[in-house]
C-alpha cells in the first residue's frame, strides 16, 4: 500500500495520464468521504450558492408547514370555545325544554297505553279530541337567517338525546309539496330505524317504538316552520295527532319572526291539534357579545384583530345578513390570512398558549436564526421602541410584557361591559372602541395637555359612544347598585393588582360611608329636619359615584392600552383589512380585468410571453378585444374595432407568401371560398369575444339609437 502513491506520481510525471489521475482521485474521494470532512467541503464549494438557496427554500417550506399546523391548532381552540359558549348560553332554555318534554310525555301516558296488538295496527286508536292534541314547543330564535339556528337545534337534539329522548331533526326541505308527507316519514324512518322503506308507513314507526323504545318520548325538531310548505306540514300534524297515543310524539318548532307565525302557515284543523308552549332563545346580539368576550377579549388563543378589521367585521355583521355564522366565517378568514402572511405567527403555537418562558428558542420555527431575528426586530412596532439586547431572553420578556398589558386592557374592558350591560351597551361596539389606537393616543395627549389644570380627565374628554356611556352610568348609579358594581369590578380585576387595590379602596370607603349613614339614622333627634338628612345622604352617594367615575376614567386612560400600541403585536394581531375585505366581498370586475390584461401569467404559454407589449394572433380573442378597447373612450366604433381585431388575427407572413407566387387560374375559385370562410370565422370569433365582454359586465351592447357603437362600462383597475 505504501508503494501505490509513488507509482501514481511517476506515471503522472512521465506520461501525464490525466484521465487516469481523475479516475483515481474520484475513487479515493469516495473511499475517504467519511474520514475527510475538509476535502468534502472544498469539493462542494462551487455548488454552495445553489445549495444555500435550496436550503433557504426548504426552510421557508418548513416554516409554512409549521404555520399551517399552528393555524389548525389555534383555530380548533377558537372553534371549540365558540361551540362551548353557544352551548352554555342556551343551557337554561334547553333545561326548560327538557323538563317540559318529560312532563308532556307523562301527560300522554296518563291518557292510556294500548297493548301491543292494538298499538301495531295499521289504523289509529279511536280517541276523543283532547287525546289527539300534540304538545308543541314554539322556540323563538329572533334570527334573520336560519343558518344560525342549525347549530342551535343540533345542540338541542344532542341535549335531549343525552336525557333519554328519541330525537329526529327535520328541516324545511323535508316539507315540500313535491315530496309530500311521504318525504317526512321517510326522513323519520331513516333517522330512527337507520333504513329507508318504500312505501313509508307510520305504522312501521309505531311497531319500532312498541318493540324497543316504549319508555321514552319521541321528539321531532323542525328548525324553521316559516320555510316549510304549509299544506304538507298541516297534513303531517293531522297524521301525528291520530297516532299520538301509540307514538308519544312531541313537536319542537323553530320560529324566526313572531309566535303568531303558525296561524299564518297552518290550517285551522292543524291548529286545533296543537297544544303550544313558548320558549325564547337569546338574541343574536347577546350571542355575539358572548362570542366576542370568549374569543377576542378573554385569552382564548392569543390571536387578535386590529381596530380597522374589527370595525369592518362589525359592519359586515350588521349590514350584510346579521348572522353569527358570517361573523365566525370572517374571523376564520382573518386568522387564515394572518398565519399565511406573517412568518412569525408560528410562535402562537409554542409560546402564547403555554406558560411564560424565560428564553425563547426562535431557531425551532423553520427559518434560519438570522432571518428570524431580522424579521422580529424589523417589525414597525419594534422600530418605535429601542431594543438594546436582541436575544431570546429579551424577546421572551417583551412577550411577557405584552401579556401583562393585555391582561390590564382585558380587565378594564370587562369592567366597562359589566357597567353598561344592563343598559344595552354592546360588547362588540365597546371592543371596537377599546382597540382603537387613535383614541388612546388622543386621550393620552389630552391628559398631558391638561395635567396641571385638571389631573383627571373629565367625562366630556372621553371620546367614544360605548365608553362614554359606561362612565355616565357609573356617575348616575345609586349607592346600592354602586356597591354591587364595585364587587363585580373586584372579581374582574383580581389578576391586575394595580387596579384591584384601587377598587378595594373605593369599596372600603363605600362601607365606611354606609356605616356613618346608619349611625346618623340611629342618633337622629327631633330637632333636625328629615329633609336635611336625606340631602346629606344624597351628597355622600353622589361623591362616591363621582369617585367611581373618576376611577373608571383613570382605568381607561392608564390601563386600557390597545394591542396595536404594544411592540411585537404584528406577530399576534391581524390588521390587513383590505385582504379580509377582498376575501369576503371580493372585487370580481377588477379581477376579470386583471386576468384579461395579464393572461400570460395564467396561460403560461411560450408563444405569448415573447411579445410582452404587442398583440399576437396566438393570444386569447377576448384578451385581444379588451386590450384594443383600452384605446377607445366611452364609445367604441364596432367597424374600427373589428378591423383592428382582424388585422391582428390575420398572420402578416401569409400576405408575403401569397405575393411571391401567383396561384393558377383553376385554383382561384377555391382560394376565394377559403377567404370567405376565414372572413366568416373571424366575424364569429369577434362576436363571441364581444358577447363574453358583455357577460362579464365590461361592455354594453349597441342600442337602437346608435347601433354602430358599443359602450364601455368599466374603466381602470
Amino acid at each position: 500500500m505504501d508503494s501505490l502513491p509513488s507509482t501514481i506520481d511517476e506515471a503522472f510525471t512521465e506520461n501525464n495520464l490525466q484521465p487516469f489521475f481523475v479516475l483515481q482521485k474520484g475513487s479515493s474521494r469516495k473511499s475517504d468521504r467519511k474520514s475527510s470532512g475538509t476535502r468534502r467541503r472544498i469539493d462542494l464549494s462551487p455548488a454552495s450558492p445553489k445549495n444555500s438557496a435550496s436550503l433557504e427554500d426548504e426552510k421557508e417550506d418548513e416554516n409554512m408547514n409549521l404555520r399551517m399546523e399552528a393555524f389548525e391548532f389555534v383555530w380548533s381552540k377558537i372553534e371549540s370555545t365558540i361551540k362551548g359558549v353557544l352551548r352554555d348560553i342556551n343551557t337554561n332554555v334547553f333545561n326548560e325544554i327538557q323538563t317540559w318534554v318529560h312532563q308532556s310525555f307523562d301527560t300522554i301516558r296518563s291518557l292510556g297505553t294500548p297493548d301491543f296488538p292494538e298499538a301495531t295496527q295499521s289504523f289509529p286508536v279511536i280517541t276523543d279530541a283532547i287525546s289527539r292534541r300534540l304538545f308543541t314547543g314554539l322556540v323563538l330564535t329572533k334570527n334573520m337567517e336560519f343558518v344560525d339556528d342549525l347549530l342551535t337545534f343540533e345542540e338541542l337534539g344532542k341535549h335531549l338525546k343525552s336525557q333519554g329522548c328519541h330525537v329526529a331533526n327535520l328541516s324545511s326541505l323535508d316539507f315540500t309539496a313535491k315530496n309530500g308527507v311521504g318525504g317526512c316519514l321517510r326522513s323519520l324512518l331513516r333517522q330512527f330505524l337507520k333504513s329507508t322503506l318504500d312505501p313509508a308507513d307510520i305504522s312501521i314507526l309505531a311497531s319500532w317504538y312498541r318493540e324497543e323504545n316504549y319508555n321514552n318520548p319521541v321528539v321531532l325538531i323542525i328548525d324553521d316552520i316559516e320555510r316549510c310548505c304549509g299544506s304538507v306540514l298541516s297534513d303531517f300534524i293531522l297524521m301525528l295527532s291520530e297516532w299520538v297515543i301509540k307514538i308519544p310524539v312531541i313537536l319542537i318548532m323553530g320560529v324566526a319572526t313572531t309566535l303568531d307565525a303558525p296561524r299564518n302557515i297552518l290550517t285551522s284543523n292543524a291548529l286545533r291539534c296543537l297544544c303550544p308552549f313558548e320558549f325564547t332563545l337569546e338574541t343574536p346580539a347577546e350571542r355575539m357579545d358572548a362570542v366576542v368576550e370568549a374569543v377576542l377579549v378573554k385569552p382564548c388563543s392569543g390571536f387578535s384583530i386590529g381596530h380597522k378589521v374589527a370595525v369592518f367585521m362589525r359592519n359586515y355583521f350588521v349590514n350584510q345578513d346579521g348572522t353569527l355564522t358570517s361573523f365566525i366565517r370572517a374571523l376564520k378568514i382573518a386568522c387564515t390570512q394572518h398565519f399565511y402572511m406573517e412568518p412569525l405567527s408560528v410562535i402562537l403555537h409554542e409560546f402564547i398558549l403555554e406558560e411564560d418562558n424565560s428564553v425563547l428558542e426562535i431557531e425551532q420555527y423553520g427559518l434560519s436564526p438570522e432571518v428570524m431575528w431580522k424579521q422580529v426586530f424589523d417589525l414597525p412596532s419594534c422600530q418605535r421602541v429601542r431594543v438594546n439586547n436582541r436575544t431570546s431572553e429579551s424577546l421572551a420578556n417583551a412577550f411577557s410584557e405584552l401579556k401583562r398589558l393585555q391582561n390590564q386592557w382585558r380587565a378594564v374592558v370587562l369592567c366597562l361591559y359589566a357597567t353598561g350591560k344592563g343598559e344595552k351597551v354592546r360588547l362588540l361596539d365597546l371592543f371596537c372602541e377599546a382597540i382603537d389606537p387613535d383614541s388612546h393616543n388622543q386621550r393620552e395627549f389630552d391628559s398631558h395637555m391638561k395635567l396641571e389644570k385638571d389631573p383627571v380627565i373629565s367625562p366630556s374628554r372621553i371620546k367614544g359612544g360605548a365608553i362614554c356611556e359606561a362612565v355616565r352610568l357609573v356617575r348616575d348609579l345609586p349607592t346600592t347598585k354602586l356597591g354591587e358594581l364595585l364587587k363585580i369590578w373586584e372579581n374582574l380585576t383580581a389578576d391586575v393588582i394595580e387596579i384591584n387595590d384601587k377598587v378595594k379602596e373605593l369599596l372600603s370607603l363605600l362601607k365606611v360611608d354606609d356605616g356613618k349613614s346608619s349611625k346618623k339614622d340611629l342618633t337622629v333627634t327631633l330637632k333636625r329636619h328629615a329633609s336635611r338628612i336625606q340631602l346629606n345622604i344624597a351628597k355622600d352617594s353622589k361623591s362616591l359615584s363621582d369617585k367611581a367615575a373618576k376611577l373608571i376614567e383613570c382605568m381607561v386612560r392608564d390601563y386600557m392600552l390597545p394591542i396595536e400600541c404594544i411592540p411585537f403585536h404584528e406577530i399576534f394581531c391581524f390588521k390587513d383589512v383590505d385582504k379580509l375585505r377582498l376575501a369576503l366581498i371580493g372585487d370580481p370586475r377588477r379581477r376579470i380585468q386583471v386576468d384579461l390584461l395579464e393572461f400570460q401569467k395564467l396561460l403560461c404559454c411560450s408563444c405569448c410571453t415573447r411579445g410582452s407589449s404587442g398583440l399576437l394572433p396566438s393570444m386569447h380573442d377576448t384578451s385581444i378585444m379588451y386590450k384594443l378597447a383600452q384605446e377607445h373612450g366611452d364609445l367604441i366604433n364596432l367597424h374600427d374595432w373589428y378591423q383592428s381585431f382582424k388585422s391582428i388575427i390575420l398572420c402578416p407572413s401569409s400576405s408575403k407568401k401569397k405575393s411571391r407566387q401567383s396561384p393558377l387560374p383553376k385554383k382561384r375559385k377555391g382560394i376565394k371560398e377559403s377567404e370567405n370562410q376565414s372572413e366568416a370565422s373571424i366575424q364569429a370569433r369577434f362576436c363571441r369575444a364581444v358577447t363574453e365582454l358583455q357577460i362579464t359586465g365590461l361592455l354594453r351592447m349597441p342600442s337602437k339609437r346608435r347601433p354602430d357603437f358599443a359602450q364601455r362600462v368599466a374603466f381602470g383597475l
